[in-house]
């Protein structure tokens, strides 16, 4: 398994394609390899693939405006084999304001379309998925109304346990379809930590990840507690070398 930055981390030094350019670089610097682009200003997948190439970076996932997504899936999967790309991903959906049905109905087709046009769709799990809709959990309806071929998970480890869930669990149930995995710290108070500063079991996560086949493991934190996200990416890398990553 490979560790790598999700750059929803650092999206507020990513509002224009100067400072973008720069947070590669820094992200670079810091030593990863691989990226997941989200939370960005726009671009254009030329000029992301020369970025990344610049700085000997890979690409591994997206989370695509969902605007963009269903405007033009076979666009969005274009771009994705410009940079190199195979997942295309989806950060969102509210299930707290919507159902099920709308989710189907919004994301059937767009699904089928990313897996015709040669990419996987790969779905972020918030707390929300956790909720119950006649009596099953959603993020099990999702499971089990795509199939696993055309429709995997990148499980958040926050996420999973904010919503009560256990990560460890959750990577080997959906094994097969976990490609790709946010590593989240979970500390104190709600509070999102750098990896390895919280306390989720991640030794655990890491044996389960493997045994599921996952290929990328992304360090992600939404809220740095006002600290340097680049500092809180960089203590998190540090920690994931001492694990042998």
């Amino acid at each position: 398994m490979e560790i790598g930055a999700q750059f929803f981390t650092v999206r507020d030094f990513c509002k224009n394609l100067e400072d973008f350019e720069e947070s590669l670089k820094k992200v670079a610097d810091i030593g990863y390899k691989y990226v997941q682009i989200s939370g960005t200003c726009d671009y254009t997948a030329e000029w992301l693939d020369e970025k990344l190439k610049e700085n000997g970076l890979k690409c591994v996932l997206t989370h695509i405006p969902a605007d963009k997504l269903t405007a033009d899936p076979k666009k969005v999967c274009e771009d994705h084999t410009k940079f190199g790309c195979d997942y295309v991903g989806l950060g969102y959906y509210n299930f707290a304001e919507n159902t099920l049905d709308s989710f189907y109905s919004k994301y059937e087709d767009i699904v089928k379309a990313v897996s015709e046009n040669g990419k996987y769709f790969m779905y972020h799990n918030h707390d929300g998925e956790f909720a119950k809709v006649d009596g099953e959990l959603v993020l099990d309806h999702l499971a089990r109304h795509f199939s696993p071929e055309e429709f995997g998970f990148t499980l958040d480890t926050f996420w999973i346990q904010a919503g009560g869930g256990d990560p460890g669990y959750w990577i080997e149930k959906f094994s097969g379809r976990v490609p790709c995995i946010h590593l989240k710290d979970f500390a104190y108070g709600r509070n999102m930590a750098v990896v390895g500063e919280g306390n989720i079991n991640f030794d655990r996560v890491f044996k389960k990840a493997e045994a599921a086949g996952t290929k990328y493991m992304l360090v992600e934190q939404d809220n740095c507690n006002g600290e340097d996200p680049f500092d809180c990416l960089k203590r998190s890398y540090d920690y994931l070398t001492t694990k042998g990553f």
